[in-house]
């Protein structure tokens, strides 16, 4: 794919402790080249769901400056958002349609109204449809077909995995992005985005299940024969494990965050039994020692907690390690607790490895986008390139000559900090209105717009 005749996405994730824009377009090679990144500190976001939308304006503004202030030339003005939080569900669903010439050969248009009818099932008053997810398909008796543009038959059915969330939640989310100049372009649930940036087609094939482990909330992803099977978000993260330190330690939120990051543990045994954390007292107060145990066990307690609700979903849908042979891939940034891989294999029987969203990023990317608290958010962007090639979404025909700035490349440096100067915002360039580009979707767009994504660990 020629650079200059692909579009460039931005993929913003709006998590509970962080705000991540980044901005990427695929080159040559069919690999990712990131053309602008910026981040910001969130305080409007609780478990996965905005609840202060002026704050979160705030962050998403903030991060968006940064991104402009890496990459002058970057204009931002659409952008694939992250869903994450506890009120979303998913539901099975199965529907066929009778072709209306059987004669000829299966087209892409016949396999899009079958996925566009199941927009139409039943679901709970208060919540909305955020994505319908394909899994096997079947022609007449032939069943378990991937790809069935092509196949000849009367009549067409699928499988369908359907992804549902609290139409107040969303609409919050719609409200933040837009306020703040921009317009989504789609609403892509965190673990699935996640997914797509850590995972091989060799984990696809063998199974695997892709935990997130953000600030508020761990979101899960269960492939098995290469569709998708389950998804769940579980109401746990980073945040809970920093408040667990908080509250058992006696210490504040920031110096518990901070131990949690430099001497936390998710397993006690390894640690040293008479290791101690000293801890400055507050206006004249001593000094605290912290036992680097105690603080251990609060970990494990917590973790262990996220790890059986692993387990217990994929009991749900009856999967076990034979199932998936390729393990759990832990990612976001809670996936960076020490020990946390050999707990994880202990909980749920599975092997573990940390993934990081170094996939699919061309060569020279800098080393501080290949942290695992990225993965959505590279995630995002290949969501878009998959509607992209798909002809899902329309698109303009005529893209900007950007590069890859310096600040970019290998040795990253120049990285824009988190915290966003206002002489920054200044510089900032201003983002046109985007009602022109919007008046071309219509109908064609999906109502419905995102939750935010999940809080990751520092």
């Amino acid at each position: 794919m020629n650079p200059h005749e692909a579009p460039i996405i931005v993929g913003l994730d709006i998590g509970t402790t962080k705000i991540a824009a980044i901005a990427g377009r695929k080159n040559e090679y069919d690999k990712l080249e990131i053309l602008g990144f910026g981040r910001a500190n969130s305080n409007g976001v609780q478990h996965g769901q905005v609840l202060n939308i002026d704050q979160t304006i705030k962050g998403i503004q903030a991060a968006l400056a940064n991104c402009a202030a890496s990459n002058p030339d970057l204009e931002i003005n659409e952008v694939y958002v992250g869903v994450a939080g506890h009120h979303i569900k998913s539901l099975q669903t199965r529907g066929d349609i009778v072709r209306q010439n059987p004669d000829t050969e299966i087209e892409q248009w016949e396999v899009d109204q079958l996925v566009e009818n199941q927009r139409k099932t039943f679901i709970p008053a208060g919540d909305q449809i955020i994505d319908v997810i394909p899994q096997e398909f079947h022609v007449d008796n032939n069943h378990n077909i991937v790809v069935p543009v092509g196949v000849n038959g009367v009549k067409l059915g699928a499988n369908f995995h359907i992804i549902t969330g609290d139409r107040n939640a969303i609409r919050n989310i719609n409200r933040a992005v837009e306020r703040s100049g921009l317009k989504t372009k789609d609403l892509v649930l965190q673990p699935l985005a996640s997914a797509s940036a850590v995972m091989s087609d060799i984990d696809l094939e063998a199974g695997v299940a892709i935990l997130d482990i953000g600030g508020g909330t761990s979101d899960l992803a269960i492939f098995c024969e290469g569709i998708l099977k389950h998804t769940a978000v579980i109401p746990f993260g980073g945040e809970n494990i920093t408040n667990d330190i908080k509250t058992g330690l006696g210490v504040l939120k920031i110096q518990a965050e901070q131990m949690k990051i430099q001497f936390g543990s998710a397993l006690v045994n390894e640690t040293k039994s008479n290791a101690v954390i000293t801890i400055p007292g507050l206006k004249g107060m001593p000094a605290k020692e912290i036992s680097v145990q105690n603080l251990a066990h609060i970990i494990q307690a917590r973790m262990t907690e996220i790890l059986e609700f692993v387990t217990y979903h994929l009991k749900q849908v009856e999967l076990d390690t034979r199932a998936l042979s390729g393990g759990i891939i832990l990612t976001g940034g809670g996936s960076q607790l020490m020990h946390l891989k050999q707990l994880t294999e202990y909980v749920t029987g599975l092997s573990a490895r940390i993934g990081f969203p170094n996939e699919h990023l061309a060569a020279n990317h800098i080393e501080e986008l290949t942290k695992p608290m990225y993965s959505t958010c590279i995630g995002l962007i290949l969501k878009g390139y998959n509607d992209f090639e798909h002809k899902r979404k329309e698109f303009e025909s005529k893209y900007p000559k950007v590069e890859v700035p310096e600040n970019f490349k290998k040795e990253g440096k120049g990285i824009i900090s988190d915290q966003v100067i206002k002489e920054e915002r200044l510089k900032a360039p201003k983002r046109k209105k985007l009602s022109s580009v919007w008046d071309m979707f219509k109908d064609g767009l999906i109502d419905v717009f995102k939750e935010e994504p999940d809080k990751v660990l520092k």
